[in-house]
């Protein structure tokens, strides 16, 4: 890679890095794991083994417009429309091995982790039984009180413990203790520069296009304990900050409203998303989404490291969910907010109503939801959109005209 590249350019790099380099050892028999978004990369960085995220790689498919083909295709092997579309994307893709984002290898073992959510387990078990291959489990309990318990922590290190003994027992290589500290320094950098990088958009006005997030959050996915995500980061939030020095916006014709995005992004649909807030000219200028991944604990401690893997939003109490989500609209100075009834989503469908009321109680921001998917295109309506970010222009239009008088 050449010096003096921007983050966007750096991130295509690695991305597609992530991709070749993963195709070109398992041409050379290097192992390959498919990984759930949020599962402990630093253990399979340590030992040397290729990572590829199916949910990352669904979502690639799903933003060239390559879903529902494959969603298809799972549904008539039998898979239900209630299930994730990541993963219905995803098994499809097991037998298909073709795409119209990049391919990738199939996998010698794979490691789940359900922070996120159940529906992993059932997903990373069938692939594990199609294919015949070794299944890891990190099992993170939901936490039901406002702190992550001492019980919790205890269990969950103990599956760390016994995931590196798996790991060691697949590879045929123990592992490197020294090696290890390394790739947690470097996630934890990479954790870093990521969130810096976000709370600089929270500049008045912002320096960043909220839906850049979205892109840029590929590689906090793919490659938290690598140098090159740590780099691309930190040269992100170089160049936010040179733009809030220099007094340049993200929008030339300003910002007339900043939201928040609450959920996943509808990838099939992102680019009419964008267009759409930006015709009203709202910048999504804060997500609950993104942060997820930056992780935060103590190197060589595998006790604060399990508490941060369990301290994902998802598995938070509803209390603390909403904390989080009042938080977003205050630091990022936020004046509506836009939450998506995900589909795929059930963990988090369920909560959002009673989260819309406690967040609008708290921070006096009105909302909008809409019905859409991460990735099936057939459960989202344009129509339905445009209508509903209308409406919450309509909202703090006149939320503005009383602060006003």
């Amino acid at each position: 890679m050449q010096e003096k590249q921007s983050s966007r350019e750096m991130l295509n790099y690695y991305l597609n890095k992530s991709y070749s380099d993963a195709i070109e050892g398992k041409k050379r028999g290097e192992l390959v794991c498919w990984a759930s978004s949020i599962a402990p990369c630093e253990f399979c960085e340590t030992m040397g083994i290729h990572v590829l995220y199916p949910e990352n790689h669904a979502a690639g498919i799903a933003a060239r417009h390559g879903a529902e083909k494959m969603i298809q295709y799972a549904e008539g092997k039998g898979y239900s429309l209630d299930i994730c579309s990541y993963a219905r994307i995803n098994l499809a893709y097991m037998d298909l091995q073709s795409c119209v984002a990049e391919n990738i290898p199939l996998p010698d073992f794979v490691l789940v982790c359900n922070n996120i959510c159940e529906v992993l387990i059932k997903w990373y078990e069938n692939i594990a039984h199609e294919l015949n291959i070794p299944f890891i489990l990190i099992d993170t309990p939901y936490n039901y009180e406002d702190e992550v318990s001492e019980r919790s922590i205890d269990y969950i290190v103990a599956q760390f413990e016994h995931a590196i003994e798996m790991m060691e027992e697949i590879t045929g290589k123990k592992f490197d203790y020294e090696r290890y500290d390394e790739v947690m320094k470097m996630a934890l950098d990479s954790s870093y520069w990521w969130l810096k990088s976000m709370e600089l958009a929270a500049a008045k006005p912002s320096p960043l296009k909220g839906f850049d997030i979205f892109n840029y959050m590929a590689l906090i996915v793919c490659m938290r304990g690598k140098s090159g995500c740590r780099d691309t980061f930190k040269k992100l939030a170089e160049e936010l900050q040179e733009r809030i020095d220099n007094g340049i916006a993200a929008f030339k014709e300003g910002e007339k409203f900043r939201i928040m995005w609450d959920g996943i992004a509808c990838w099939p649909y992102l680019s009419h998303n964008f267009k759409t807030l930006k015709a009203f000219g709202m910048n999504m200028t804060g997500s609950t989404y993104p942060t997820a991944w930056a992780l935060n604990y103590k190197k060589g401690d595998l006790r604060t490291m399990a508490k941060a893997y369990t301290s994902i939003a998802n598995n938070l109490s509803l209390n603390a969910q909403i904390d989080l989500r009042v938080g977003t609209v205050d630091t990022y100075h936020c004046e509506g907010v836009t939450y998506h009834m995900n589909r795929s989503c059930k963990t988090m469908d369920f909560l959002q109503h009673e989260m819309q009321q406690k967040v609008a109680e708290r921070t006096g921001a009105p909302f909008i939801s809409f019905d859409g998917d991460q990735s099936d295109p057939r459960n989202f309506s344009k129509a339905q959109f445009e209508t509903r970010i209308q409406g919450l222009a309509e909202m703090m239009e006149q939320k503005q005209a009383q602060e006003e008088k």
